[in-house]
């Protein structure tokens, strides 16, 4: 399965080399553009439909802005889960919140993110969304970059899932330059 998956979301062009700065502030010689890999809608519900049973459990998933929303609603597509979106901060009209959709504030929510780094814009979507009244306990992500996200959620109660790492990316895309 990891194979696959890293092969397809190589195969879309999302896996790149260069000289790239994240949203942690960090430098990268990889970056997955994985906003790019979910413009494919066969390759968006194959993750989806891999990533399917972390939302068991779960009565509603919440993507984060912008990156997570197209995984997440591909997810309720795939599961028949509600959905909705959790913004990196409050817009200045209309409701302005920062959690969007149908929230009914005693659910217990399944995070989706793109692609995880450090976890610091994940674990501060999980508190926009414990702050409605839900339980986040588990979040799901395609990519984990490795960087610490995963013991960052740990150590504040949430389990992180991956579909893919990058050390499984960077290996694929080795493999396919051998062959």
């Amino acid at each position: 399965m990891v194979n696959n998956l890293a092969r397809l979301v190589i195969e879309s062009g999302a896996f790149k080399t260069g000289t790239f700065t994240l949203a942690s502030g960090q430098t990268s010689d990889h970056y997955v553009d994985m906003k790019l890999a979910c413009a494919d809608p066969a390759l968006l519900n194959t993750l989806a439909q891999h990533g399917s049973m972390y939302a068991i459990g779960h009565e509603a998933l919440a993507g984060t802005a912008l990156g997570g929303v197209p995984f997440a609603v591909a997810l309720g597509l795939e599961t028949g889960r509600s959905t909705f979106l959790v913004r990196s901060q409050s817009k200045e009209h209309g409701t302005q919140s920062r959690v969007e959709g149908p929230v009914r504030g005693d659910e217990r929510v399944l995070l989706v993110e793109d692609v995880v780094t450090t976890g610091g814009s994940l674990m501060d979507a999980v508190n926009a969304v414990r702050e409605t009244g839900c339980t986040v306990e588990h979040a799901i992500t395609i990519v984990d970059r490795e960087e610490g996200a995963r013991e960052l959620l740990r150590d504040e109660g949430v389990a992180l899932h991956a579909l893919i790492t990058l050390t499984e990316l960077r290996n694929q895309a080795h493999k396919g330059e051998n062959e």
